[in-house]
């Protein structure tokens, strides 16, 4: 009696992790757990906000207008993802990689981002208002326009980025590395700039800018 009481109960059991295993949502192929792989998958639109997402692979999908609000992102990659228009507001992205990465009207809003790596990057008008990105890594991306605004981008890498128009308003540079960057009209009024660099930069037009660096 017991012996069968005991293979019931691990009927039950083994049930129960299959059908767990069963409800993990999926969109158009893509499992949404952590580590899966999701590349090139079609998700515009998709609800995918407070997922546990870290190391998803994310490279190349189409993500646009998509919600990623408080994801968690770690570690994921979405290199040259489309993010076009998609919320990410306060999702964690801590050493994720978005290089080549589509963000035109992107909100970035206060991510936590440290150790992002974002080279190549493209996109007007990206919303990193008030996101933690201290050793973030945009060497030659295309940003014009962004909001970095109240941004932690100490020991960021900038360099040789396009950041015309772009705004630094209370931002903490310190440290950060923005030479042979394109800042024209851009501006960094009450920016915390001690240490950084601004070897060759271009910065005609740009409010609060070192000219005389």
């Amino acid at each position: 009696m017991q012996r069968h009481l005991l293979t019931a109960l691990a009927l039950v059991i083994s049930t129960g992790v299959c059908a767990n295993q069963d409800d993990v949502p999926t969109i158009n192929g893509c499992k949404l757990e952590p580590a899966s792989n999701c590349a090139g998958m079609d998700l515009r639109n998709a609800d995918l906000s407070n997922m546990n997402l870290k190391k998803i692979n994310f490279d190349k999908a189409n993500l646009s207008g998509a919600n990623l609000r408080h994801t968690q992102l770690d570690l994921a990659t979405l290199n040259q993802a489309n993010l076009t228009g998609a919320n990410l507001t306060r999702a964690s992205l801590q050493q994720a990689s978005l290089r080549g990465a589509n963000l035109d009207n992107t909100k970035l809003i206060a991510i936590t981002g440290w150790a992002l790596m974002a080279q190549g990057a493209k996109g007007k008008n990206t919303d990193f208002n008030g996101a933690n990105l201290d050793f973030a890594r945009f060497s030659g991306a295309k940003l014009p326009g962004a909001n970095f605004n109240a941004a932690n981008l100490e020991m960021a890498w900038l360099n040789k980025s396009d950041l015309r128009k772009a705004t630094f308003i209370d931002a903490n540079l310190q440290e950060s590395k923005l030479s042979e960057a394109n800042m024209a009209k851009a501006n960094m009024t009450g920016a915390r700039r001690h240490y950084a660099t601004f070897l060759g930069t271009f910065m005609e037009g740009c409010t609060a800018c070192p000219l005389d660096w």
